[in-house]
């Protein structure tokens, strides 16, 4: 199994102090957690996309450049790149180069997005967002495989010979595609064959498990290999402590601010208590025998390789976040890695110097 930290780069007061960062502050908060990620071993870190309150997450692959270039080893995630916002043209020059600064260490999981602001901000609806979601990847897909592309869709301006630039790094670009409860994203990665990334963190295991097997489903009514498929699941919460009494009381606060702003954007209430959001999301909170048993159960219902948990601290003291990452590094996440066969991320998914 892989294990990667995601952040969606939240702006928020600090839910302990009541302070907030400046925005400054706070992405290089993330370039920080990524060097970190590293230095402890995790096999990627992701950065999200979203475009409206309470996030600062608007461009992921200027992020993702600086953390290349402080970073050698660590596979480097989109989580989710929104096409049906994106120019797919200038969203594949941004990735291209990001591609080649990272030394192929790239890969992206993709999403139709949501929110009131796509309409405010880009004039994507959810009328038009799965259209545009669909034709963006299928143009970025080509750009990226071919060298010169000739293309008409409904949403840009069509295409002839076109060649874009730079010429990507790695040959074939791994592109998950992300999904919270959508049956038509699990439909359409699994007519493509590509992995799958179940959001898994606002309700119980159900939805997603459902999810997960129509993925399969589908996947091998298309002819794909069963034992091709590939899927990613995330988590709602972390923090590992020696006690598992010690986690549930820190996480407290956070479990409690994060409810706060759930009511303030309206994000609908699953779990009433920070002790139900511990036992039946997918939250990881507890000591690493209690955190190694969950992710044990949701593997055996998912099948999934790769996991995502967050990476930033919601309140807890740089001390305390890297005590937690380390204590999963070390008691959790080698036994799981054992366990469980996953294939490569980034640019490990190529033989030495095939990309190099």
């Amino acid at each position: 199994m892989k294990f990667l930290l995601l952040t969606l780069i939240t702006h928020v007061p600090d839910p302990i102090t009541g302070a907030t960062e400046t925005a400054r502050q706070r992405l290089r908060r993330v370039v920080e957690s990524a060097k970190l990620a590293e230095d402890l071993g995790y096999d990627g870190f992701a950065v999200g996309e979203r475009h409206e309150d309470p996030f600062i997450s608007a461009a992921p692959p200027v992020v993702l450049s600086h953390i290349a270039a402080v970073t050698s080893e660590i596979a480097l995630f989109t989580g989710v790149t929104t096409l049906s916002l994106l120019d797919p043209v200038r969203a594949f020059e941004d990735y291209s180069t990001l591609d080649n600064l990272s030394d192929g260490r790239l890969e992206i999981i993709i999403g139709k997005g949501n929110g009131a602001a796509q309409a405010q901000l880009f004039h994507v609806t959810t009328e038009d967002q799965w259209d545009r979601n669909r034709e963006g990847y299928e143009l970025f897909r080509k750009l990226w495989d071919s060298d010169s592309v000739t293309w008409a869709g409904s949403f840009r301006p069509s295409l002839t010979d076109a060649k874009a630039l730079p010429r990507p790094l790695q040959p074939r670009l791994r592109i998950w595609h992300g999904s919270a409860t959508s049956r038509e994203s699990a439909d359409y990665a699994a007519l493509h064959g590509d992995p799958l990334f179940s959001a898994n963190v606002t309700n119980p295991i159900e939805p997603y498990a459902e999810l997960i097997d129509h993925y399969r489903e589908r996947w091998a009514a298309y002819g794909h290999d069963p034992a091709e498929a590939l899927v990613g699941a995330g988590t709602a919460g972390f923090l590992v402590t020696r006690d598992s009494q010690d986690a549930i009381a820190a996480y407290r606060p956070i479990f409690e601010a994060r409810q706060a702003v759930a009511r303030k954007f309206n994000v609908p209430i699953v779990f009433d208590s920070v002790e139900d959001f511990a036992e039946r999301s997918s939250a990881l909170i507890g000591s690493p025998q209690q955190v190694l048993d969950k992710l044990s159960r949701y593997h055996e219902r998912f099948g999934h390789e790769v996991v995502h948990l967050g990476a930033d601290g919601d309140g807890r003291t740089e001390k305390q976040h890297r005590e937690s990452l380390e204590l999963f590094q070390s008691e959790v996440a080698p036994e799981l890695r054992q366990r469980i066969p996953s294939r490569p991320l980034g640019a490990d998914r190529y033989p030495s110097g095939v990309i190099r």
